[in-house]
Protein backbone atom coordinates (compact mmCIF):
# COMPACT_ATOMS: atom_id res chain seq x y z
CA UNK A 1 0.00 0.00 0.00
CA UNK A 2 2.75 2.43 0.94
CA UNK A 3 4.67 1.41 -2.17
CA UNK A 4 1.57 2.19 -4.33
CA UNK A 5 1.25 5.62 -2.76
CA UNK A 6 4.91 6.32 -3.36
CA UNK A 7 4.54 5.21 -6.99
CA UNK A 8 1.67 7.69 -7.59
CA UNK A 9 3.22 10.56 -5.65
CA UNK A 10 5.62 11.65 -8.38
CA UNK A 11 3.09 11.69 -11.30
CA UNK A 12 0.50 13.46 -9.17
CA UNK A 13 3.05 16.07 -8.14
CA UNK A 14 4.10 16.61 -11.78
CA UNK A 15 0.48 16.97 -12.87
CA UNK A 16 -0.15 19.46 -10.07
CA UNK A 17 2.90 21.50 -11.08
CA UNK A 18 1.87 21.45 -14.77
CA UNK A 19 -1.69 22.43 -13.87
CA UNK A 20 -0.41 25.27 -11.71
CA UNK A 21 1.84 26.46 -14.54
CA UNK A 22 -1.06 26.40 -17.03
CA UNK A 23 -3.30 28.34 -14.65
CA UNK A 24 -0.57 30.94 -14.08
CA UNK A 25 0.09 31.16 -17.84
CA UNK A 26 -3.60 31.65 -18.58
CA UNK A 27 -3.84 34.36 -15.92
CA UNK A 28 -0.79 36.17 -17.36
CA UNK A 29 -2.17 35.85 -20.91
CA UNK A 30 -5.49 37.29 -19.80
CA UNK A 31 -3.64 40.09 -18.03
CA UNK A 32 -1.65 40.87 -21.19
CA UNK A 33 -4.81 40.85 -23.30
CA UNK A 34 -6.53 43.20 -20.88
CA UNK A 35 -3.53 45.53 -20.96
CA UNK A 36 -3.48 45.49 -24.78
CA UNK A 37 -7.21 46.22 -24.93
CA UNK A 38 -6.73 49.08 -22.48
CA UNK A 39 -3.92 50.56 -24.60
CA UNK A 40 -6.04 50.28 -27.77
CA UNK A 41 -8.97 51.94 -26.00
CA UNK A 42 -6.69 54.75 -24.82
CA UNK A 43 -5.31 55.26 -28.34
CA UNK A 44 -8.80 55.30 -29.82
CA UNK A 45 -9.91 57.84 -27.23
CA UNK A 46 -6.87 60.01 -27.95
CA UNK A 47 -7.56 59.88 -31.71
CA UNK A 48 -11.19 60.87 -31.15
CA UNK A 49 -10.11 63.73 -28.89
CA UNK A 50 -7.56 65.02 -31.44
CA UNK A 51 -10.08 64.77 -34.26
CA UNK A 52 -12.79 66.52 -32.24
CA UNK A 53 -10.35 69.27 -31.29
CA UNK A 54 -9.27 69.70 -34.92
CA UNK A 55 -12.88 69.90 -36.08
CA UNK A 56 -13.63 72.50 -33.41
CA UNK A 57 -10.61 74.56 -34.46
CA UNK A 58 -11.69 74.31 -38.09
CA UNK A 59 -15.20 75.56 -37.21
CA UNK A 60 -13.66 78.51 -35.35
CA UNK A 61 -11.39 79.30 -38.28
CA UNK A 62 -14.32 79.22 -40.69
CA UNK A 63 -16.21 81.64 -38.47
CA UNK A 64 -13.15 83.90 -38.24
CA UNK A 65 -12.72 83.77 -42.02
CA UNK A 66 -16.31 84.88 -42.51
CA UNK A 67 -15.85 87.76 -40.06
CA UNK A 68 -12.68 88.91 -41.80
CA UNK A 69 -14.35 88.66 -45.20
CA UNK A 70 -17.16 90.90 -43.99
CA UNK A 71 -14.66 93.43 -42.63
CA UNK A 72 -12.80 93.31 -45.92
CA UNK A 73 -15.99 94.08 -47.82
CA UNK A 74 -16.59 97.04 -45.54
CA UNK A 75 -13.05 98.28 -46.11
CA UNK A 76 -13.54 98.05 -49.86
CA UNK A 77 -16.61 100.23 -49.64
CA UNK A 78 -14.73 102.77 -47.53
CA UNK A 79 -11.77 103.10 -49.87
CA UNK A 80 -14.02 103.43 -52.90
CA UNK A 81 -13.20 101.91 -56.26
CA UNK A 82 -9.60 103.00 -56.80
CA UNK A 83 -8.51 100.51 -59.53
CA UNK A 84 -4.86 100.39 -58.48
CA UNK A 85 -5.73 99.84 -54.84
CA UNK A 86 -8.20 97.06 -55.66
CA UNK A 87 -5.69 95.32 -57.97
CA UNK A 88 -3.02 95.49 -55.25
CA UNK A 89 -5.49 94.10 -52.72
CA UNK A 90 -6.34 91.17 -55.01
CA UNK A 91 -2.66 90.41 -55.50
CA UNK A 92 -2.09 90.35 -51.74
CA UNK A 93 -5.04 88.01 -51.29
CA UNK A 94 -3.71 85.69 -53.96
CA UNK A 95 -0.32 85.68 -52.28
CA UNK A 96 -1.66 84.80 -48.82
CA UNK A 97 -4.12 82.27 -50.23
CA UNK A 98 -7.32 83.98 -49.07
CA UNK A 99 -8.45 84.44 -52.68
CA UNK A 100 -9.71 81.51 -54.76
CA UNK A 101 -7.80 81.30 -58.05
CA UNK A 102 -8.04 79.59 -61.41
CA UNK A 103 -5.66 78.92 -64.24
CA UNK A 104 -3.70 76.28 -66.15
CA UNK A 105 -1.80 73.68 -64.20
CA UNK A 106 -1.62 69.98 -63.45
CA UNK A 107 -3.93 67.65 -61.50
CA UNK A 108 -2.11 64.83 -59.70
CA UNK A 109 -3.98 61.75 -58.48
CA UNK A 110 -2.20 59.39 -56.06
CA UNK A 111 -3.73 56.14 -54.80
CA UNK A 112 -1.77 54.39 -52.04
CA UNK A 113 -4.39 51.74 -51.23
CA UNK A 114 -2.95 49.12 -53.58
CA UNK A 115 -2.13 45.83 -51.85
CA UNK A 116 1.41 46.09 -53.21
CA UNK A 117 2.01 49.30 -51.22
CA UNK A 118 3.97 48.46 -48.07
CA UNK A 119 3.86 51.96 -46.58
CA UNK A 120 1.05 54.44 -47.42
CA UNK A 121 1.73 58.15 -47.86
CA UNK A 122 3.01 59.92 -44.77
CA UNK A 123 2.86 63.67 -43.98
CA UNK A 124 6.57 63.95 -44.88
CA UNK A 125 5.85 62.46 -48.32
CA UNK A 126 3.10 65.00 -48.97
CA UNK A 127 5.30 67.88 -47.77
CA UNK A 128 8.08 66.73 -50.10
CA UNK A 129 5.73 66.67 -53.10
CA UNK A 130 4.42 70.14 -52.31
CA UNK A 131 7.97 71.48 -51.99
CA UNK A 132 8.81 69.98 -55.39
CA UNK A 133 5.82 71.78 -56.94
CA UNK A 134 6.87 75.05 -55.28
CA UNK A 135 10.38 74.56 -56.65
CA UNK A 136 8.80 74.14 -60.10
CA UNK A 137 7.13 77.53 -59.72
CA UNK A 138 3.61 76.55 -58.69
CA UNK A 139 1.63 79.72 -57.95
CA UNK A 140 -1.17 77.98 -56.02
CA UNK A 141 -1.46 74.46 -54.59
CA UNK A 142 -4.21 72.49 -52.86
CA UNK A 143 -4.57 68.91 -51.68
CA UNK A 144 -8.01 67.35 -51.37
CA UNK A 145 -9.54 70.83 -51.30
CA UNK A 146 -7.17 72.33 -48.71
CA UNK A 147 -5.22 75.37 -49.92
CA UNK A 148 -1.51 75.28 -49.14
CA UNK A 149 -0.32 78.56 -47.59
CA UNK A 150 2.73 79.71 -45.65
CA UNK A 151 1.24 78.63 -42.31
CA UNK A 152 -0.02 75.23 -43.51
CA UNK A 153 0.90 72.32 -41.25
CA UNK A 154 0.74 68.72 -42.50
CA UNK A 155 0.72 66.33 -39.55
CA UNK A 156 -0.38 62.84 -38.55
CA UNK A 157 -3.17 62.50 -36.00
CA UNK A 158 -3.41 59.06 -34.41
CA UNK A 159 -2.31 56.16 -36.59
CA UNK A 160 -3.64 57.14 -40.00
CA UNK A 161 -5.46 60.50 -40.04
CA UNK A 162 -3.51 63.18 -41.91
CA UNK A 163 -4.40 66.78 -41.08
CA UNK A 164 -3.80 69.70 -43.44
CA UNK A 165 -4.63 73.12 -41.98
CA UNK A 166 -6.00 71.11 -39.00
CA UNK A 167 -8.56 69.51 -41.35
CA UNK A 168 -8.58 65.71 -41.91
CA UNK A 169 -7.95 64.90 -45.58
CA UNK A 170 -8.53 61.16 -45.33
CA UNK A 171 -10.04 60.02 -48.56
CA UNK A 172 -13.59 58.79 -48.79
CA UNK A 173 -14.06 55.38 -50.38
CA UNK A 174 -12.94 55.41 -54.00
CA UNK A 175 -11.30 58.86 -53.88
CA UNK A 176 -7.46 59.07 -53.96
CA UNK A 177 -5.30 62.00 -52.91
CA UNK A 178 -5.67 64.83 -55.40
CA UNK A 179 -3.10 67.61 -55.64
CA UNK A 180 -3.89 70.65 -57.79
CA UNK A 181 -1.09 73.00 -58.82
CA UNK A 182 -1.46 76.12 -60.97
CA UNK A 183 1.59 77.23 -62.93
CA UNK A 184 3.53 76.61 -66.12
CA UNK A 185 2.21 73.18 -67.05
CA UNK A 186 5.26 71.70 -68.80
CA UNK A 187 7.60 72.71 -65.97
CA UNK A 188 5.29 71.38 -63.25
CA UNK A 189 4.80 68.12 -65.15
CA UNK A 190 8.54 67.70 -65.78
CA UNK A 191 9.55 68.33 -62.15
CA UNK A 192 6.89 66.11 -60.59
CA UNK A 193 7.31 63.27 -63.09
CA UNK A 194 11.08 63.07 -62.64
CA UNK A 195 11.45 63.91 -58.96
CA UNK A 196 8.37 62.34 -57.36
CA UNK A 197 6.30 60.11 -59.64
CA UNK A 198 9.07 57.57 -60.29
CA UNK A 199 9.60 56.87 -56.58
CA UNK A 200 5.86 56.70 -55.90
CA UNK A 201 5.33 54.19 -58.71
CA UNK A 202 8.24 52.08 -57.48
CA UNK A 203 6.49 51.95 -54.10
CA UNK A 204 3.47 50.37 -55.78
CA UNK A 205 1.23 53.45 -55.85
CA UNK A 206 -1.02 54.37 -58.76
CA UNK A 207 -0.18 57.83 -60.20
CA UNK A 208 -2.06 59.94 -62.70
CA UNK A 209 -0.91 63.39 -63.90
CA UNK A 210 -2.85 65.52 -66.39
CA UNK A 211 -2.73 69.05 -67.72
CA UNK A 212 -5.90 70.89 -66.82
CA UNK A 213 -7.45 74.31 -66.20
CA UNK A 214 -7.97 74.29 -62.46
CA UNK A 215 -9.87 76.13 -59.76
CA UNK A 216 -8.16 76.18 -56.38
CA UNK A 217 -10.18 77.25 -53.32
CA UNK A 218 -9.17 79.93 -50.86
CA UNK A 219 -7.59 79.27 -47.47
CA UNK A 220 -10.42 79.10 -44.93
CA UNK A 221 -8.28 79.70 -41.86
CA UNK A 222 -7.01 82.97 -40.46
CA UNK A 223 -3.62 84.49 -39.78
CA UNK A 224 -3.06 85.28 -36.11
CA UNK A 225 0.03 87.12 -34.94
CA UNK A 226 0.61 87.10 -31.18
CA UNK A 227 4.29 88.02 -31.06
CA UNK A 228 5.22 89.32 -34.53
CA UNK A 229 4.64 93.01 -35.20
CA UNK A 230 5.24 95.13 -38.31
CA UNK A 231 8.56 96.96 -38.41
CA UNK A 232 8.07 100.72 -38.31
CA UNK A 233 9.98 102.50 -41.05
CA UNK A 234 12.09 105.03 -39.14
CA UNK A 235 12.69 107.01 -42.30
CA UNK A 236 8.98 107.54 -42.81
CA UNK A 237 8.61 108.93 -39.27
CA UNK A 238 11.35 111.58 -39.57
Amino acid sequence: MHRWKRTLALPVTMVAIALGFLIALQAQTQKNLSAAEQINDQRAAQMKAVLANSQEQNAQLLKKHQELSEKLDQARKQVGTDPQLLVHLKQLQMLDGTQAVEGPGILISIDDRNKKVAFPLAPSDISKMINTLKLAGAEAISINGQRIVASTAIVLSGNSTILVNTVPINRTEGVPYEISAIGEQDTLLDYFSNLEAVTLKQSGMTISIMRKNLQIPSYKGSYTFKEAKPVVDQGAQS
